[in-house]
């Protein structure tokens, strides 16, 4: 069996004294995209923070492609080919597109590629190399996160409520994006989303997340919508 993208053992983590995630258990074959789903508060960004290492667990096991990083920096985290893309507008403001996807790069080696790549993906970026970020719209913003986190080529991507206040035409653009890279590069997604429409054209497997705990789980297939929102009405 492959060894695996990410793999969550018991892992328990929170705020202070309140405990939010409760014995998650997860794991990710490389090249699987997961959806996480469930209510605002349930726990899905903690998730994310405590996989990064942004949040150090209470308890559990955190491995990513097979090495224990439970106790390990997030940076170090990072140069196990992992990205994260956040809920929050986490761009510089101040810096212009072009070098906000500067950032993404691991190194200057084949950078003009790289972005070739990334910008085919979001022809406006390639426009507007020289615009300050902080003046794009906040869909706009969250392309550029998106393409920063690809530039990367991870071969592990997170990414939080990536489709919140973004068109229609938007994320029907991003389903295609994130499938063709997983098909092209074996790339492996955990996803947190509340858009169950579009979280399940890009995913293979769900869970929902319910009081920091997984309370289901399955393959993506008919019924599986249906399951999602009767958690998602409770």
């Amino acid at each position: 069996m492959a060894e695996a993208a990410l793999q969550l053992d018991g892992v328990t983590s929170g705020y202070g004294e309140a405990m939010v995630l409760r014995g998650v258990n997860l794991t990710l074959a490389p090249g699987e995209v997961l959806a996480v789903l469930g209510k605002n508060g349930m726990g899905k960004s903690t998730l994310l923070k405590t996989i990064m290492g942004f949040l150090p667990p209470r308890d559990g096991q955190i491995y990513i492609h097979g090495r224990d990083v439970t106790r390990v920096a997030p940076y170090r985290r990072a140069a196990q080919s992992v990205a994260y893309s956040p809920q929050e507008q986490a761009i510089f403001q101040d810096l212009t597109v072009s070098e906000n996807l500067r950032l993404g790069l691991r190194s200057d080696r084949r950078s003009a590629a790289a972005t070739e790549r990334v910008t085919a993906f979001f022809p406006f970026l390639g426009k507007r190399g020289r615009q300050p970020a902080g003046t794009l719209s906040g869909g706009e913003q969250k392309m550029l996160i998106m393409a920063r986190a690809l530039l990367s080529n991870p071969r592990l991507l997170l990414i939080d409520e990536i489709s919140e206040g973004l068109q229609p035409s938007v994320i029907l653009r991003l389903g295609e994006v994130l499938r063709r890279e997983c098909a092209t590069r074996e790339l492996t997604i955990l996803i947190i989303e509340q858009n169950v429409r579009f979280a399940l054209s890009v995913a293979s497997r769900y869970a929902v997340l319910a009081r920091g705990e997984i309370v289901d789980a399955g393959a993506v297939g008919p019924g599986a919508e249906t399951a999602i929102q009767d958690h998602l009405a409770v």
